[in-house]
């Protein structure tokens, strides 16, 4: 997740878009290096001893500052929500789950107002230092992929895992913590077979890409023109452009005549599209990633984007799902990233109670396992069979029947892979209508093999 609006809205019963933009500045961040003190080796893979107190408790850290503060209410909502149906189910070995902080758990506040407030004004580091103070075992956040490193820093090497339930940025799947941290949400690379498959399904023979320099224009423009090879599609170029400066790429790409255009961009996405159409190219050739996608209308010109197709990750949420989050919070006009906050809850109070532990280095170790994704080598985890569920009393029904949960959530199948992201991915498809305006027009997803 990252900090910039696509720009699509939708009111609670069509569900709001999903926000995938990070700006360039943040996007560059240092993802790839090291926390300092993080603990060797990998924990979502590793035998560990019990060593948890008895009481469950999951932290959620928010976004205090900056444009993605607004998916605040929606990821509390949901995390409470999870929360309330885990503890409804029986919660951990008898006991209520606790969230943390404790303010964030009174009835009708939102994160935004009221008791929970105070607790998530504080900077990234600082919340996770509070939710240490107050012993949680796992934690839930942070939105922004920029602010992932500082509470990885805080928490690996307190052996407590950290769930994102919106952190997109690619370089986080290498970030050295430990085996600590794991996401909900898919990778922005992650997306380039997808948009390859919209190209393929249209007929194309011939592709390009264009994308905005920085680090999520060159990683998903490299996973499409993968995805087009394996496709049978010839890659014929991969074109950069800085932001305001997209003519001359527009016309180099012009020139190598393909049939369709994938557009890579972010914060120059619409004089990315701009300069195409002043190209010739304009229309069904073009197909937007999650970061160029918006409702353009009168910015760009008429009719340029008819019939162009574009991607939003994530799905549409159920109307039981819905209904059962405005009973949460009666005031919630958005779902962004609610399924995800809600299946990273549940899957935290399952891989407590798979491990019979609430200990984080437990909670890393299974979390793999009850998701459906990658097994360690040692135990049960490895070998035992795996039954499919779809909430937390199901799956600990499947727990009681000796067998091992494989949680398929509100965002969908997750299948947690040795590096903590998921192997499933989600995507809605829009269609752009001749007054440059987005519509859903299906969905898609693209799995690996965890």
């Amino acid at each position: 997740m990252g900090v910039a609006a696509t720009g699509l809205s939708w009111p609670i019963g069509r569900h709001r878009s999903r926000v995938v933009s990070l700006l360039a500045a943040f996007a560059a961040l240092a993802l790839g290096l090291a926390g300092c003190s993080a603990p060797i080796g990998n924990a979502r893979l590793a035998s560990v001893t019990p060593s948890g107190d008895g009481t469950l408790r999951i932290g959620v850290i928010l976004d205090s500052t900056g444009s993605s503060a607004f998916l605040n209410e929606s990821e509390l909502a949901a995390a409470k929500l999870a929360i309330k149906q885990i503890n409804d189910a029986g919660g951990y070995k008898g006991r209520p789950v606790e969230l943390l902080p404790a303010s964030a758990a009174g009835e009708g506040s939102s994160a935004s107002q009221g008791a929970g407030a105070a607790a998530f004004t504080a900077d990234t580091a600082a919340q996770a230092k509070a939710l240490l103070s107050a012993h949680a075992d796992v934690v839930v956040g942070p939105t922004d992929s920029s602010h992932a490193p500082a509470a990885i820093d805080v928490l690996s090497p307190a052996r407590i895992p950290l769930i994102s339930p919106a952190n997109t940025a690619s370089g986080l799947s290498s970030y050295k913590s430990g085996g600590f941290y794991f996401r909900t949400s898919a990778a922005d690379a992650a997306q380039g077979s997808v948009l390859a498959k919209l190209a393929h399904d249209a007929g194309a023979k011939r592709i390009s890409v264009l994308h905005e320099a920085g680090d999520y224009g060159t990683r998903v423009s490299g996973a499409v023109m993968d995805a087009a090879r394996s496709l049978g599609i010839e890659a014929v170029s991969n074109v950069e452009f800085t932001a305001g400066k997209a003519a001359p790429a527009a016309a180099g790409i012009k020139s190598g005549t393909p049939d369709a255009v994938v557009v890579v961009a972010r914060d120059g996405a619409q004089g990315a599209l701009a300069e195409l159409m002043n190209a010739g190219l304009s229309g069904k050739s073009l197909i937007l990633s999650d970061g160029a996608i918006r409702q353009y209308g009168t910015a760009l010109g008429a009719g340029g984007l008819h019939g162009a197709r574009g991607i939003l990750p994530g799905v549409f949420p159920s109307a039981e799902f819905q209904a059962d989050l405005t009973g949460i919070d009666p005031k919630l006009k958005d779902t962004t990233y609610a399924a995800e906050t809600y299946d990273a809850v549940t899957l935290a109070a399952l891989a407590a109670a798979a491990a019979g532990d609430d200990a984080g280095g437990s909670i890393a170790a299974w979390l793999t396992t009850v998701s459906g994704g990658a097994r360690p080598t040692w135990g049960d985890a490895a070998t035992k069979e795996r039954t499919s569920c779809t909430s937390y009393k199901d799956c600990v029904e499947v727990l009681k029947g000796a067998k091992l949960p494989d949680y398929d959530g509100e965002s969908g199948t997750i299948g947690f892979d040795a590096n903590g992201d998921v192997t499933s991915s989600n995507y809605m498809v829009f269609t752009y209508g001749a007054d440059n305006t987005a519509r859903v027009s299906g969905k898609e997803t693209a799995s690996r093999t965890p």
